[in-house]
């Protein structure tokens, strides 16, 4: 019973982290081996995907303590799959997380691929959520930067190969980091805007050394525009456009950190804004009745639901990691609104994401 509440305190701190981000309009949007079935998958070729990156791409990473104690376990209206587990699914592989753990519970290594998880920076241990400044305390979000799961990557299979598509993305969470800095008098907006634009360059680093390491197909997909989701919806203009600046820059520095590399011509650039873009803008053709103004999860109801458990912070509670079915705005809204929380996807919208990715390999040559 101790360490059960040990955990629920846990997660309610890393929750209201990640709420008192989004109050100041920062919040940030994360493998299993091959198939051995000779069948051919509908992406046209079978491979084996590994995933590097932030709480878009974590396939589960604390889903172990999260879905015991509250239901749900990824940033979307759970149990639906985040965008990299449907493209995986896509290649006839199956995404599950290399690690879980956090919350008071140790980290444990497991047998998939999919490195990404919620809260991570690019090269920066101390992520959204994260405990203390140590690296290693699992009191709260692990955050193992984007850099660190490459490296623990490599230190288990040595290498990449022709038969694996790696995707990587990440940033949003340095984006969210540095603004939060500014807001608190911290930084200036000159240093926060270096500091969004070193952690592009970084993130080139990274994906140079993806290159370097054998992978022949490599997907990155930038930022998100964190100004157009319902987070940013919510504030201000002057907010709202700094969100939209800050994401934007990111992906302006990324870009052009790949090209002064030469990495540009060697992996699949993913530019996810446009496509955003479209369907917020014709939603309803997509299937969605709300686009950018609502929540696909009931985040007054989940905050009402744990005030009556008695939890001393039950706004804290309002976020996808812990949207389950129960939890929904109305019945179907996993499919029918664009956004579980602030700013992750539902089912349906990562769904849209996987299959913009999808098109987006088979336009370079690889599969259909």
């Amino acid at each position: 019973m101790k360490k059960q509440r040990s955990t629920r305190a846990a997660l309610v701190r890393f929750a209201q982290l990640a709420t008192a981000s989004a109050a100041f309009a920062f919040i940030a949007a994360c493998g299993g081996g091959g198939d051995d079935n000779d069948s051919t998958p509908p992406g046209g070729v079978k491979l084996q995907v590994v995933s590097f990156g932030d709480s878009l791409s974590d396939v589960g990473t604390y889903a172990p303590v999260a879905a015991a104690n509250f239901g749900g376990g990824r940033f979307t209206t759970n149990p639906g799959q985040v965008w990299v587990q449907n493209v995986a699914q896509y290649y006839g592989d199956t995404l599950t997380p290399a690690t879980t753990g956090g919350f008071g519970t140790p980290p444990a290594t497991q047998t998939g691929l999919g490195y990404a998880q919620g809260g991570s920076r690019v090269t920066n241990p101390i992520g959204v959520g994260h405990a203390t400044t140590d690296p290693n305390n699992y009191a709260q979000a692990l955050t193992v930067p984007v850099v660190t799961q490459l490296s623990n990557y490599l230190s288990a299979h040595g290498s990449f190969n022709s038969n694996q598509l790696v995707i990587v993305n990440g940033g949003a969470n340095d984006i969210l980091f540095n603004l939060q800095a500014v807001q608190a008098g911290q930084l200036t907006p000159a240093a926060a805007t270096a500091a969004i634009g070193q952690a592009a360059i970084d993130l080139a680093g990274v994906i140079g050394k993806i290159v370097q390491s054998g992978a022949t197909h490599v997907l990155v997909s930038n930022v998100p525009d964190i100004g157009t989701t319902p987070q940013g919806m919510m504030s201000n203009a002057t907010t709202r456009a700094l969100l939209t600046q800050a994401s934007l820059g990111f992906n302006q520095a990324l870009a052009a950190a790949l090209t002064k590399s030469g990495l540009m011509s060697k992996v699949i650039y993913l530019d996810i804004v446009p496509p955003l873009a479209n369907i917020t803008a014709n939603f309803a053709q997509f299937g969605f009745t709300v686009s950018n103004t609502g929540t696909g999860c009931n985040l007054q109801a989940m905050a009402a639901a744990a005030q009556k458990f008695g939890e001393p912070n039950p706004q804290a509670f309002a976020t996808s990691l812990f949207c389950s079915p129960e939890t929904l705005t109305v019945a179907g809204a996993d499919q029918t609104y664009m956004y579980a929380d602030t700013v992750h996807p539902t089912t349906h919208l990562h769904a849209l994401y996987a299959q913009t990715a999808e098109q987006t390999i088979a336009k370079s040559g690889l599969g259909k």
